[in-house]
């Protein structure tokens, strides 16, 4: 089993780092429905003195808002009416580390509460430590890890802006899979990336070129599933801003561009009872193992949303191009949704469905939800497919729109139980609002193919 690892940061070190003018600044964020850290920035003397043990609050329409910040009507959970008041940030000791990647700072994730000091439900949070906790029932902790893949460009985030994101020139110009060359020139940025992390109490494994032109994979090293929640929504931060920094992008779209490879985040779990890894009887057995795939290859069509949260999230779903179409699992085959790979303590499923645009505390929970149900039903996996998944014409297929994946959502009794009935309207109406902005938007493509030729 995995050592889990020490806080970066206990708050005595902290108390000292503040003492001896080492840190000055506290960031105290939680993750949003897209993974975003959102939050405020403390005098660090005042965070040890008064937020490590008060916290701090936010307003609730944090979790109401579209993309843009702007507050979306229809939630139960926070409106107008209700007057958008606050909730409760509540810091995670165990989270607080160097943002070694920012002058004298340091940083805390947060669990959402309400003012009466129950858990805020919908928070992504919350909603990973109930799968967790489902798993704890059956005597079971889950172990995960996130490979994140991501594209550079040589534009700044302003520049990119400013030019509507189109035209813009990626680092690398060629295809760079493992290509040692071409990755060296983008090692200014994936050096310090991996340094910094590492810096920051995120174990770093290796970086890769991806396939893509200028596209690179970053892989940390495996931990709980609450944690690697955290150290993903921590990396995308720390990458951007270093990014940022740097005078160059990155993005973490899961397709930016057609023609080129889209950005996934493979998610790699395995299930661990005291100290040993559940799954090491492997694929001939019925038991958790199988339970487990077989409820993932039950429930992905109703979870898909969750794994896949955009409407750009559909476009790397294309045949031939290293993300699945199908569902089947097979052993160390990439053209299946779920890829069996290792073997003894090693041995895992990696779900190939996430992009790189996906909230990793909603991925995980969905999956461990789906994996969880299977076990307790007792479900006996399908036999390994082997061959092309992409060619297997009778194997059923992942959702192809954002719109046909929320109503797969919406009317899954499943997602349903697993969120509790007003998470779940709530999830919904969050991935229906996105359908409809963008049914409702006037494209560059369709300005290119009709405005004069229609």
């Amino acid at each position: 089993m995995a050592t889990v690892s020490q806080p970066h940061l206990s708050l005595d070190d902290l108390r000292r780092s503040v003492e001896a003018d080492e840190i000055d600044t506290v960031v105290v964020g939680f993750p949003d429905h897209y993974g975003r850290l959102m939050g405020k920035r403390f005098d660090a003397g005042f965070f040890v003195r008064d937020v490590a043990a008060a916290g701090t609050h936010g307003c609730d329409y944090l979790l109401t808002t579209d993309i843009e910040m702007e507050p979306v009507p229809g939630y139960e959970f926070a409106n107008w009416k209700l007057g958008y008041g606050d909730f409760h940030l509540v810091p995670d000791l165990a989270t607080l580390r160097r943002a070694t990647w920012l002058d004298a700072t340091a940083l805390v994730l947060c669990d959402l509460h309400t003012t009466e000091h129950g858990d805020v439900a919908p928070a992504p949070r919350t909603l990973l430590r109930g799968a967790v906790d489902r798993l704890a029932a059956l005597g079971l902790t889950a172990m995960a890890a996130s490979e994140l893949e991501y594209y550079l460009f040589t534009d700044t985030y302003r520049e990119a802006a400013e030019r509507g994101y189109d035209d813009l020139t990626p680092l690398g110009w060629y295809l760079e899979d493992y290509n040692i060359l071409q990755g060296t020139r983008e090692e200014f940025y994936n050096r310090a990336v991996r340094r910094h992390l590492a810096k920051s109490g995120i174990p770093v494994e290796n970086s890769k070129g991806e396939w893509g032109r200028g596209q690179h994979e970053m892989n940390i090293r495996y931990t709980s599933v609450d944690q690697m929640a955290d150290r993903h929504a921590v990396m995308k931060q720390a990458m951007k801003e270093m990014a940022d920094d740097a005078g160059i992008s990155v993005t973490f779209m899961a397709k930016p561009f057609d023609g080129q490879a889209g950005s996934s985040c493979h998610m790699h779990v395995s299930l661990w009872r005291e100290g040993h890894n559940a799954f090491v009887d492997g694929p001939d057995t019925s038991g958790e193992f199988g339970g487990f795939v077989a409820g993932l290859l039950r429930r992905l069509p109703d979870i898909t949303v969750l794994l896949a949260p955009t409407i750009n999230s559909y476009k790397r779903f294309e045949h031939g191009s290293w993300a699945p179409t199908r569902l089947a699992w097979s052993r160390d085959n990439r053209t299946a949704a779920l890829r069996v790979v290792g073997e003894r303590d090693s041995l895992r499923v990696e779900c190939r469905v996430p992009g790189a645009d996906c909230n990793p505390y909603l991925a995980y929970a969905a999956l461990l939800a789906a994996g969880a149900e299977g076990i307790e039903d007792e479900l006996a996996m399908p036999d390994a497919f082997v061959g092309d998944v992409y060619e297997a014409h009778d194997v059923a297929t992942l959702p192809t729109t954002l719109r046909d994946a929320t109503e797969l959502f919406r009317e899954s009794e499943f997602a349903e139980k697993f969120l509790g009935g007003d998470v779940h309207r709530h999830y919904t109406h969050f991935f229906t609002t996105e359908a409809d902005a963008f049914d409702a938007a006037v494209t560059d493509w369709e300005r290119r193919r009709y405005f004069e030729r229609i």
